[in-house]
């Protein structure tokens, strides 16, 4: 029997889960195949020495010996449970053996923005799609071919870096390519691939490794390839073509436009017999790679010019002035006035000191960086002079900053507005045709005036013996009746002291006798819950908890403490505080997230009621609770998008299981950042279901005590007739906070009108601004447009009439994608209103401290 035939049949028998076709290689599959993302090929065959995982479903080791061979697969990291449907190229030994040193080179991906995890499924299915699903099911791409006129019957990978679903003839010839990936370029450009304008761009990824959109892209405007980083507007900081040529060399190869009637498209033509590419990398160069005796080279960065790294946005991160060949410093005013800028590090750049406020425009003003120019100059005012194009700066809140270029004199020049700002660049003399002079806008604190010091008292002589004076009459009578009156006040202190003593002897043994009944009705009400979670004598957390020794935080209904059971499970206790504290809300708690189960609800390992010991037991979640995350200030403990935005999709999926999957609707009410902890992936589940609420089925509404954290609170609480939609208020709350990295009551901000985060996102709304609420202490702004979608769908949770509020299933198909939102036109609702609570219900005040928090932050 032939070898490849004896390899082929052990492959298939020792991994079930792969399913190609019994073909001489391994570079097409037929229809009805399906791959599952596990270990279907050796571990030391997929591991290469970055750590990344190539899992290959098809492989094409065709090429002559100079390229490499060309799969598509599964591309990841195990640690992160991140995996994209790619293809690539890799140097093979053999149809499943890798030279594990020479990395993978990803030339196409299909899933960029959704990641799937371990045992997601790629499917060619018998209509001749090819879909790719993520674990638990959930759709993520297709190729959207299985209603295509022509007949589909075979998938494969061509030696040239490109995927294909074609249609064969009766003697298994080529007949039609109904798809490939070469018309969907993703970052990469190959030989011969040919962009259109209107059709194609290139964009880059977030890094390396995390093949997510980045924040550059290459698009064909009018004439010219341009290069672009994304921000609102777009800001272009490359051309590639100089003005009336049709042809772009470089060591290599060369680009070359190609013009018709309707259409300029550019295509890329490589001089070698090697394999080579163009890449537009995370950090904005596009590069030509080449690949040589089995590695990968830089040959040429073609966008690179005499200014070197300074030309590109990102080189020293927002504010940073890139200088000198890449040396990399923040804003100083003239009279070196340092104070407005924090420099982080050359990725980062600098951090404002005090964020710009339109509703704090009076305390604006600009620094003047003389030979500081910016990569964007787009003329906001041409043949201007340098004093107007400060003023225009000044009385538009969404400029940053007043670029302005001079003429041939200092009086006259173009001044050039933009509303974000990424790295700026030194221009020393000579460098450029023009003089160029940064204004930066920054905004000044408030400092408190100490008030004029009054004139000093004049020294105090004291009187000699020789001069004493007689006490006058009307002294006297004042003394006796101050004398008198705190006699009399004293005495009736005194008998009300006693009494209140005597009352709370007697009620001591009156609320002991009390509280043995209440603990026999807690037990009788425990009794009648089914599905309880396991029991814990107080010993046994006592000793778990080193006698609650290790104190995680406290407020609400009680403190958490760190423990570990006798089985070394790691989990954190909660304590009712003071007698009688939290009865009703420990009872709730219990039956509530006792009795149901999802991953994005904490879960409740059990529960102590033992005499007046009343403690619940959780998970622990090791990265504390939401809020030490997105309100905190240090740079480098912020959460980047990819993270909050997956944390938004936790909490909806966790409220759409509360509010639809389970038995009776479950009303959380209280939910806020405190009450959402973070696990060690930063997986998202809901805590503290002390407030819940159940409701029938059957109910339009339930009328209820009003319940919950002032700022979280929505509308309908004050007629007290509410739904679970108070919930999803909430949670539109809470997506702001996460993507503004602010409280929505912040009663620390400087002015009384910006304590409310709602009324500004109206205001940002009406002007077309959301842009400017995004986090600046985020990378988010390579997420743009992600984070401003995101914001329009807070918005449309908080509407005041809960009936047009979405329910929280709408919400998680609206995130995955699978759904667009109603759209917002009319932001009035978006009031400055606090939903205030009268004295004697539940209402939870929101602290710097967390409100509940089962474990500490990182």
């Amino acid at each position: 029997m032939d070898m490849k035939w004896v390899i082929l049949l052990l492959f298939v028998i020792n991994y079930p889960y792969l399913h190609l076709a019994v073909e001489t290689d391994y570079a097409f599959a037929k229809l009805s195949t399906t791959w599952i993302n596990n270990d279907f090929i050796a571990r030391g065959r997929t591991n290469f020495a970055d750590g990344s995982i190539i899992r290959p479903v098809l492989l094409n080791n065709s090429n002559p010996s100079n390229f490499p061979a060309i799969g598509c697969g599964f591309y990841g990291n195990r640690t992160t449970d991140s995996f994209f449907f790619v293809v690539f190229a890799v140097q093979a030994i053999s149809d499943s053996t890798f030279v594990t040193t020479v990395l993978p080179q990803v030339l196409w991906t299909a899933n960029r923005a959704n990641p799937v995890k371990e045992n997601a499924t790629l499917q060619f299915t018998k209509e001749g799609d090819l879909v790719l699903t993520d674990a638990n099911g959930t759709f993520v791409w297709s190729s959207n071919t299985s209603n295509s006129s022509i007949t589909i019957n075979q998938m494969n990978v061509s030696g040239n870096g490109t995927l294909q679903l074609v249609n064969l003839d009766e003697f298994n010839s080529y007949s039609d390519i109904v798809w490939q990936s070469w018309d969907l370029p993703a970052d990469t450009w190959l030989p011969g691939q040919i962009l259109q304008s209107g059709l194609h761009k290139l964009t880059s990824s977030i890094s390396i490794s995390n093949l997510a959109p980045g924040s550059f892209f290459l698009s064909i405007e009018k004439d010219n390839l341009y290069a672009f980083i994304d921000s609102n507007p777009p800001q272009m900081y490359h051309q590639i073509f100089q003005q009336g040529s049709e042809t772009k060399q470089f060591k290599t190869g060369s680009l070359k436009i190609l013009t018709s009637v309707d259409e300029i498209s550019i295509n890329f033509e490589s001089d070698t017999e090697d394999f080579q590419y163009l890449r537009l990398d995370p950090d904005g160069h596009l590069r030509v790679y080449q690949w040589i005796q089995g590695s990968v080279s830089i040959v040429d960065d073609i966008l690179t010019d005499n200014l070197g790294n300074c030309s590109y946005p990102t080189v020293c991160g927002n504010y940073g002035i890139c200088s000198n060949g890449g040396s990399c410093s923040c804003p100083v005013g003239k009279d070196g006035d340092n104070r407005y800028f924090t420099k982080l590090n050359s990725s980062l750049g600098c951090m404002e000191a005090d964020q710009l406020s339109c509703r704090s425009s009076h305390l604006h003003s600009l620094i003047e960086l003389d030979e500081v120019s910016y990569f964007s100059f787009i003329p906001a005012l041409s043949s201007t002079d340098i004093e107007s194009c400060k003023r225009a700066c000044l009385k538009n809140c969404s400029c940053k900053a007043a670029l302005f270029r001079y003429h041939f004199s200092n009086s006259s020049g173009n001044c050039s507005l933009p509303s974000q700002i990424f790295s700026l660049m030194g221009t020393p003399q000579g460098l450029f045709s023009y003089n160029s002079t940064a204004f930066i806008k920054v905004q000044r604190s408030l400092v408190a005036q100490r008030p004029p010091s009054s004139a000093p008292s004049p020294p105090f002589i004291a009187p000699s013996p020789n001069d004493s004076m007689p006490e006058p009459p009307r002294k006297k009578s004042r003394i006796i009746m101050i004398i008198l009156i705190s006699v009399l006040v004293s005495t009736t202190m005194a008998v009300f002291l006693i009494r209140l003593c005597i009352r709370y002897i007697k009620q001591s043994s009156t609320e002991e006798r009390s509280e043995n009944n209440v603990d026999r009705d807690w037990e009788n009400s425990l009794l009648q819950v089914t599905n309880l979670p396991k029991r814990f004598t107080y010993q046994d957390l006592k000793s778990a908890t080193e006698n609650f020794n290790k104190k995680l935080g406290g407020g609400g209904f009680g403190s958490v403490f760190e423990g570990s059971l006798s089985d070394g499970t790691k989990v954190a206790v909660k304590r009712l505080d003071r007698f009688g504290q939290g009865r009703k809300e420990f009872l709730a708690e219990v039956k509530t997230i006792g009795s149901i189960h999802h991953v994005n609800l904490v879960r409740l390992v059990g529960f102590c009621a033992e005499n007046s010991h009343k403690l619940l037991v959780y998970e622990h979640m090791s990265n504390g609770s939401l809020d030490k995350w997105i309100f905190n200030r240090n740079p480098e403990n912020t959460l980047e998008w990819k993270i909050r935005k997956n944390i938004i999709l936790n909490i909806a999926k966790g409220l759409s299981y509360l509010h639809e999957e389970c038995k009776m609707r479950i009303a959380h009410l209280d939910i806020k950042p405190q009450n959402i902890l973070l696990d060690d992936k930063f997986d998202a589940k809901l805590s503290d279901f002390g407030l819940a609420r159940l409701i029938d089925r059957n109910q339009s509404h339930v009328i209820t005590q009003m319940r919950g954290t002032r700022g979280y609170m929505a509308p309908e609480w004050l007629s007290r007739k509410i739904t679970e939609k108070v919930d999803v208020y909430s949670f539109g709350v809470v997506i702001l906070e996460i993507i503004c990295g602010r409280k929505n009551l912040d009663l620390t901000q400087p002015e009384e009108d910006d304590y409310l985060l709602l009324p500004i996102v109206k205001q940002k709304a009406e002007q077309n601004q959301l842009i400017d609420l995004v986090d600046k202490c985020t990378n988010m702004q390579q997420c743009i447009e992600e984070a401003v979608e995101m914001i329009r769908i807070a918005i449309w949770c908080l509407h005041n009439d809960p009936t047009k509020r979405p329910s929280m299933s709408i919400v998680v198909k609206v995130l995955e994608g699978v759904k667009t939102m109603e759209p917002v036109s009319d932001y009035g609702f978006l009031t400055s209103t606090v939903v205030e609570a009268p004295a004697e219900v539940v209402v939870i005040h929101s602290e710097p401290q967390s409100a509940s928090i089962l474990s500490g932050p990182r």
